[in-house]
């Protein structure tokens, strides 16, 4: 790992402004973005394909600023570049990760830039100022809840709460991700054990899940009806059920779990000026309005969800800090491995 003189030294000199931190006069990064070219985006914040679509949006609003999209999981991500910083190969310009204690171990080590975007303050308030420090900022909010596939279950027989999921109804039924792979999944482990104790997963394993990678497997495996019921995000699958999937969400009585997830931008970012360009974009209404319409929370007041859509302030939800992200996902990892395996 890179020490932390070395990145306080470039920390102070990635800032096309002199000072790290001020906010962007978007006219002047624009011309500067362009010189540089492009930015390579790693995220796990959306499928592929809607990381791409941001990525040719943005080039469209910008032209000559190309984005090279990096799409995997939020611990792949994460341990791609750790590699990268170790061996000083870093790629990245921004980062953009599902799981917040990823941005909280980078911004400790002195890895992140520090930097205000402009949008963050159009934000409503439950993801204005994300990072009180300024180091990593909201660019996409969700849910994870309970999804069936309606082909093979009605709305009547579908579990009603979490606890629903472990009954012998359900053995051999149940899709899940993996908290090793997953931001999404690590999130909704640690606040299942919050809410139920890690009991929870050992009657969960006696079901005999199906373990998928990403949050999004789920929702794969529903629609292929390999299953028929899992823990899931709202926007993968009311975007798949959009798409004429057998597809429904139930929002579980005990609660959905709200998941804000950040971007952040490497203090020695290879292209940091059209990192900066980068992260008011993905802050924007345009962005915000492309989130709805893939059925993801909208982050700006401005920006309302799509008729038949639920927002997340008229359903219960439950939420859970930083704090307890960062210490919390790697030992549900560790219980996760000695009772599932893998």
């Amino acid at each position: 790992m890179l020490n932390r003189r070395r990145f306080s030294g470039l920390l102070a000199g990635v800032s096309l402004w002199g000072g790290g931190s001020a906010r962007a006069d978007t006219g002047a990064l624009e011309e500067a973005a362009r010189k540089e070219g492009g930015l390579t985006w790693y995220t796990a914040q959306t499928d592929g394909e809607v990381a791409e679509l941001i990525g040719r949006r943005f080039t469209t609003r910008y032209p000559g600023v190309k984005v090279t999209v990096v799409r995997t999981t939020a611990q792949v991500a994460y341990q791609r570049l750790s590699a990268e910083l170790k061996n000083q190969t870093l790629e990245c310009d921004v980062f953009s990760s599902t799981d917040p204690g990823h941005d909280e171990t980078l911004k400790q080590k002195g890895l992140l830039a520090h930097y205000v975007p402009q949008n963050d303050a159009r934000l409503s308030p439950a993801f204005r100022a994300f990072d009180k420090d300024g180091y990593y900022h909201s660019t996409t909010g969700g849910l994870v809840l309970i999804a069936y596939n309606t082909a093979k279950v009605t709305a009547d027989d579908a579990p009603k709460n979490w606890p629903d999921l472990l009954t012998p109804r359900w053995n051999r039924q149940v899709a899940v991700g993996h908290p090793a792979f997953s931001g999404f999944v690590g999130t909704w482990v640690l606040a299942m054990r919050k809410l139920y104790g890690w009991e929870y997963f050992e009657a969960l394993e006696k079901n005999r899940p199906q373990v998928g990678r990403s949050i999004i497997d789920t929702t794969t495996m529903l629609t292929a009806g390999e299953r028929l019921v899992g823990a899931s995000s709202s926007t993968a699958t009311l975007h798949a059920a959009d798409n004429g999937n057998p597809l429904a969400v139930v929002h579980p009585t005990d609660g959905s779990l709200l998941i804000v997830a950040a971007s952040a931008i490497m203090a020695n970012a290879p292209r940091p000026k059209a990192a900066r360009l980068f992260m008011e974009f993905l802050q924007s209404e345009e962005v915000a309005r492309l989130s709805v319409e893939q059925r993801a929370e909208s982050l700006r007041p401005e920006v309302m969800p799509l008729p038949g859509a639920k927002p997340f302030s008229e359903v219960k939800t439950f939420q859970l800090s930083v704090p307890e992200i960062l210490k919390g996902i790697p030992e549900v990892i560790e219980q996760w491995r000695d009772t599932f395996g893998g």
